[in-house]
């Protein structure tokens, strides 16, 4: 695409430079409210596409990409600067990047930037209707500033789906193209068969499975990053007692599908072990599904993995390893697929124990104990290191913040307070008085 200047419009109308200058004066208003116009575009991209919300991670580098983008705009229009003039911002760049690495449709990186300039423009209105001149003036200082957000859409769009393309041909043709291609079309249930999946990628089909995701926790990956995972990937399997090689590939530079092989159903893992060799390993996290059969159980192990995964992202839980069968993990992970509608319930059924301060969660965290015990107050005592007092103090002064947490049904507050031991703050109402 040709640079071009963004020109005031020609014609007849105001004098460019009393265009220009008000375009200036509204985008200044405009550039006071970035921030928060960039936070709630970012959530509107994400309930619109939902093929980009993967995880917390790459939330957070689409609020990265929209921002310093949103940034970009207001800086052009306050200082009419030319595209020619232009670098695209190393977030959105990157964010195109991940997408191409992950085989996410292009499209929905596309979509993304149009969902986002209508969105920009509406923002532009009230800022434009503010200004003190004539409704002559404010049409030409809307039209200008209109046409300048396209413009830039259009840039910017173009580039990094040229970026998009051309990592995604680099990635197929580095990462073993027919192996990725075929756990693919497993995974999409496209038609493989065992045989075939075994010839090429020399995994069988036919036996039992636990699914693994492993990722790095790096903020700057490492270019061998990948090789470092395999290392972790290959100790876990040795521990697991797998019966031949695990099934490995990548999905992005710091981000690995794995699946353990198995001729018998698995006894169960070693997860103190588990949890030392990922913990060894400083950036790296894993998290597991249950064993599965055959090629419904290669889907399903897979799945679980995912959802387990989800729950950590959306927690910023530390701990090195988790499994989809930890207590409380897989009802949790469903939950987290709808984080808004989860929020609002958990405030229901909570009451006051859903606000986000020290005392609440000293509060939810014994109730939690105290249920998953069976409502003994030694037993919660013991493995909370407190009097048996004290806990009987806190489960009711608990019970004791307000009406909605006395008349919920125990199954719920269960459920309530398991949810915000694994999501915390993400499901929690605010800070409120200490």
């Amino acid at each position: 695409m040709r640079a071009e200047q963004f020109d005031v419009g020609k014609g007849e109308g105001p004098p460019p430079q009393r265009v220009k200058a008000l375009v200036a004066e509204a985008a200044l208003r405009l550039d006071r409210r970035q921030p928060q116009i960039a936070r709630n575009m970012s959530d509107l991209i994400a309930r619109e596409i939902r093929s980009l919300d993967v995880d917390r991670a790459f939330i957070d580098l689409l609020r990265a990409s929209v921002d310093a983008n949103t940034k970009t705009i207001t800086h052009i229009l306050i200082n009419d600067i030319p595209i020619e003039r232009l670098q695209p911002t190393t977030a959105a760049v990157e964010y195109a990047l991940r997408l191409a690495q992950r085989d996410i449709p292009a499209n929905s990186l596309v979509r993304a930037y149009n969902v986002g300039k209508d969105d920009f423009i509406g923002e532009i209105f009230p800022d434009v209707q503010a200004l003190d001149c004539s409704a002559e003036d404010k049409f030409a200082v809307l039209q200008h500033m209109s046409s300048v957000v396209g413009r830039y859409i259009d840039w910017i769009s173009q580039y990094v789906f040229e970026v998009y393309e051309k990592e995604r041909e680099r990635w197929i043709s580095t990462q073993g193209n027919v192996r990725a291609s075929l756990i693919h079309d497993v995974l999409g249930r496209r038609t493989v068969t065992a045989r075939e999946f075994e010839r090429e990628t020399g995994y069988r089909l036919g036996g039992h499975h636990i699914g693994m995701i492993v990722w790095s926790t790096r903020t700057d990956p490492a270019p061998d990053e990948l090789r470092m995972l395999a290392q972790v990937v290959s100790k876990m399997a040795v521990a697991a007692r797998c019966s031949g090689p695990p099934l490995v590939t990548a999905v992005d530079r710091e981000t690995a599908w794995v699946w353990l092989p198995f001729v018998a159903r698995p006894s169960g893992l070693d997860m103190q072990e588990m949890q030392r060799i990922v913990g060894q390993a400083r950036s790296c996290r894993a998290s597991l599904g249950l064993s599965g059969a055959g090629v419904d159980g290669f889907r399903r192990t897979h799945d679980q993995a995912q959802a387990a995964r989800r729950v950590v992202v959306t927690s910023g839980e530390t701990t090195p390893v988790i499994s989809f069968g930890d207590e409380g993990v897989a009802i949790t992970s469903l939950l987290a697929n709808d984080m808004e509608s989860t929020s609002s319930w958990v405030a229901e059924v909570l009451g006051h124990l859903a606000v986000d301060n020290e005392q609440m969660r000293s509060l939810r965290e014994t109730l939690r104990v105290f249920f998953l015990t069976g409502e003994s107050y030694t037993d919660t005592a013991a493995i909370m290191k407190l009097h048996r007092n004290t806990v009987k103090y806190r489960i009711a002064k608990a019970l004791e913040q307000g009406e909605t947490v006395i008349s919920s049904k125990r199954i719920d507050l269960a459920v309530a307070l398991n949810v915000c031991h694994f999501l915390g703050p993400a499901v929690l109402t605010g800070s409120g008085g200490q």
